[in-house]
């Protein structure tokens, strides 16, 4: 801190202020307010907190918040590490977050893709680190080939290193724009977004997963060192050592984003066996993931906010004698828009007791309807609970699967479980 400009100073202790004062108001974590106040007195305050770090720049569609955490977990081993790794992912939150841990030289930061390109300019990052890319907020943001654009423009602009999933054509045309990348096998189970070439528009060969080519201009998937075995839940490194990886979160998805995290841990001299193990220890991710006991049931909370998330949220369900409740909203950082819903294959659901909840639960309930799948209809998780606990006193356990501001409004009501 005393390195910074005394404006910038100045400006940082402002920001940590008012962010200190919103939590003490109880209106916030105070990630966004901080920032805001601290660049009204200094516009160009991230450039500076971020001048002589070491930082990882972490964007994608799903799984960037928690990839942002198992990176910056890895990285403890060094020290203290300054991150946003609760989600704040604007340029607010990134200097709330370079502000409050200002002797940190290892930062980790997690970056709204529509932010990726600024970001990249202000700060200079050692690392980029991009995983997925597909259809979000259509409301607020680009088509994603456009994004993928501007990503690939930006990253051709500096000499960052790119750590970046080779098996998500979007992601590895973006990152084939970057002088320096570390490829990664972290797999794609939702491929509706990418079945068109990046570069010139023809349609992908995809014959064998996770290879794909295009037949018109010759773009192909960029050979990888780093790679994820999901049948065997393993993680395999550039030389050839297989790793378990026994994490404690669960499904495939948190799989691609161990290996993203040990590629990138890696850049920064960590080696994978010690990042594995240090992911091993991280069971919840801002209460993704987190299972908690009311009224005697283990209700556990899942956080999905589009089609790719959603699929990867059903893959992780417990068996079909387990209730799910789905809970959907359409509030700003949601995006108003939930024709999404119905990109959703929900024919899994069948034969499951499914309950509806949120702002928009009609709008999901007429979805659920169109894919055959019974359900019913209720307000809060205590009164579905009730109603299970009625008729079955021995039930165990549900799954909630709920889009943003839901799976917030969920949390809050059992005290920001963690």
């Amino acid at each position: 801190m005393s390195d910074l400009p005394l404006r910038a100073q100045l400006a940082s202790v402002l920001g940590r202020s008012a962010a200190s004062l919103s939590r003490a108001t109880g209106r916030g974590d105070g990630s966004v307010i901080g920032g805001r106040v601290a660049l009204k007195v200094e516009p160009d305050l991230l450039t500076k907190l971020a001048k002589g770090r070491r930082l990882a720049l972490i964007s994608a569609t799903n799984g960037k918040t928690t990839t942002t955490r198992l990176i910056a977990q890895a990285l403890r081993e060094f020290g203290d590490v300054a991150t946003n790794e609760y989600g704040a992912n604007m340029p607010t939150g990134h200097i709330t977050a370079l502000s409050q841990n200002a002797s940190a030289v290892n930062g980790v930061l997690e970056v709204d893709e529509k932010y990726l390109p600024q970001v990249l300019v202000a700060t200079q990052p050692a690392f980029v680190v991009l995983m997925n890319l597909s259809r979000d907020q259509m409301d607020r943001a680009s088509e994603i080939n456009l994004l993928a654009k501007k990503w690939r423009t930006a990253l051709g602009k500096t000499n960052t290193h790119v750590i970046a999933n080779a098996d998500d054509p979007l992601v590895a045309w973006a990152g084939l724009g970057a002088a320096n990348a570390t490829w990664v096998s972290a797999g794609q189970r939702w491929k509706e977004d990418s079945w068109c070439c990046p570069e010139c528009g023809g349609h992908l060969k995809r014959d064998t997963d996770p290879y794909w080519e295009c037949p018109e201009c010759g773009l192909s998937r960029p050979e990888t060192t780093w790679a994820v075995d999901n049948e065997s839940d393993t993680l395999i490194a550039p030389d050839g050592q297989r790793l378990k990886l026994r994490l404690n979160l669960p499904g495939d998805a948190n799989r691609a984003n161990a290996a993203i995290a040990a590629a990138t841990a890696a850049g920064y001299g960590i080696h994978p066996e010690r990042t594995v193990e240090r992911l091993r220890e991280i069971t919840s991710v801002a209460g993704r993931y987190t299972s908690l006991v009311t009224m005697g049931v283990e209700v556990r909370l899942l956080l999905s906010k589009n089609p790719a998330g959603w699929l990867e949220s059903f893959a992780v369900l417990d068996p079909p004698r387990v209730p799910v409740i789905l809970a959907v909203n359409a509030q700003i950082p949601d995006g108003k828009d939930t024709s999404w819903l119905w990109d959703v294959d929900y024919t899994v659901l069948r034969g499951r007791r499914v309950f509806v909840m949120g702002e928009r639960r009609t709008d999901l309930a007429l979805r659920l309807e169109t894919d055959g799948v019974a359900f019913e209809v209720a307000d809060r998780v205590d009164e579905v609970l009730g109603r299970l606990k009625a008729e079955d006193p021995d039930i165990t356990k549900v799954d909630v699967i709920a889009n943003y501001t839901a799976f917030q409004q969920i949390r809050t009501a059992y005290g920001r479980v963690q």
